[in-house]
């Protein structure tokens, strides 16, 4: 992938106080996808309805054309884009997927400099060394201004793309105090399975792979665990933002926790219910699934305040999650709809620190 360089200029024009499109009322989303050509050409996955592959691809590379006008239109006043999966977390060689995450950070970087008014960033991260990964995180928010970052579920490794390396053991522990010492958060979102996973559990039923059942599957078993494998006792102010209401977990908590109850006197590392997590460290965002009965049932399970409007724009369309947010005067309050659409995400971004 061919190298970005940014000047001094511009990683330096970050580094002051955020100024940010703050109207007072308009919406701050973070699920929003962004790819270079080359990236976005291989993403594939089925559309938002209405769209073509071809519009895809368009709009994953566009930020400040469509992209914006749509912002403007339908009233969402600043956007954190990252990189759409699988992103580095597709890149089995080391070495090969820690430049192209230098790449690709340094790429954004400068592609949104002229406009960080409206939009921001969060860090792509080889995950294959914790080190590595803690390094790179550290560069992007101090020298670039990043708001944290976004990994593409678990990241695979090996010659034959067989191994996989999830964060919730103790050799992440690292990575997740650089987390912790820079008080920002990590966005988890879901990636395509490598083979033989994809044919072997999902390609017995027609449309399966993908956001229908596949993502929600996986990225849930990795968060859960974050959860059981002690990550949070370790790292009680450790922030962990989950897409897609919460990949289902909220749903299911009764069962979670009970179930989960049971493997104490097996040694469970964790220390508390998955339950209470959800109070202290992980969030979710209601990127692509604008179910207002849903989300009123998350907020009678974690509060109103663990959730964040997102679009998961363009597999989303941005229309669509804005005037479903903008509809929930029906069963939100005035402050609870600004605090769903934008208070939680700007204090979560710290964008008025």
């Amino acid at each position: 992938m061919k190298r970005f360089v940014l000047l001094a200029l511009t990683a330096a024009s970050f580094v002051h106080a955020r100024v940010w499109n703050d109207t007072g009322v308009g919406a701050v989303v973070f699920e929003e996808a962004w790819a270079p050509p080359e990236l976005a050409a291989t993403v594939g996955g089925a559309p938002a309805l209405g769209k073509t592959l071809a519009d895809l691809e368009a709009n994953l590379v566009d930020i400040h054309d469509k992209r914006l006008a749509l912002m403007d239109k339908f009233g969402i006043d600043f956007m954190v884009l990252s990189c759409a999966q699988p992103c580095v977390q597709g890149v089995s060689d080391p070495e090969e997927a820690a430049a192209m995450a230098v790449d690709l950070n340094n790429n954004l970087a400068d592609l949104i400099s002229n406009n960080t008014l409206r939009f921001g960033a969060f860090a792509a991260l080889a995950m294959h060394n914790a080190t590595v990964a803690a390094q790179e995180l550290n560069r992007t928010v101090k020298e670039l201004g990043f708001l944290g970052a976004l990994v593409n579920d678990y990241q695979q490794s090996g010659a034959d793309n067989d191994t996989l390396l999830y964060y919730d053991q103790p050799e992440y522990d690292v990575f997740w105090q650089m987390v912790t010492d820079l008080d920002v958060p990590v966005y988890f979102h879901p990636r395509t399975n490598v083979e033989p996973i994809l044919s072997l559990v999902y390609s017995h039923g027609f449309g399966l792979e993908g956001p229908a059942q596949e993502f929600a599957a996986t990225l849930s078993t990795h968060i859960l665990g974050l959860c059981t494998n002690g990550v949070f006792d370790r790292f009680p102010t450790l922030k962990i933002i989950v897409g897609h209401l919460g990949e289902r977990i909220p749903s299911d908590l009764f069962r979670i926790d009970e179930q989960l109850l049971r493997q104490v006197p097996l040694g469970i590392p964790m220390q508390r219910n998955v339950s209470s997590y959800w109070l202290t460290n992980l969030f979710e965002t209601t990127s692509g699934n604008f179910a207002t009965a849903l989300l009123q049932f998350h907020a009678s399970q974690i509060g109103l305040d663990r959730i964040m409007h997102s679009i998961d724009y363009p597999f989303a369309l941005i229309e669509e999650g804005q005037e479903w947010v903008d509809s929930l005067t029906d069963v939100l309050g005035e402050d609870e709809q600004l605090q769903l659409k934008r208070g939680l995400a700007i204090s979560m971004l710290k964008l008025d620190d």
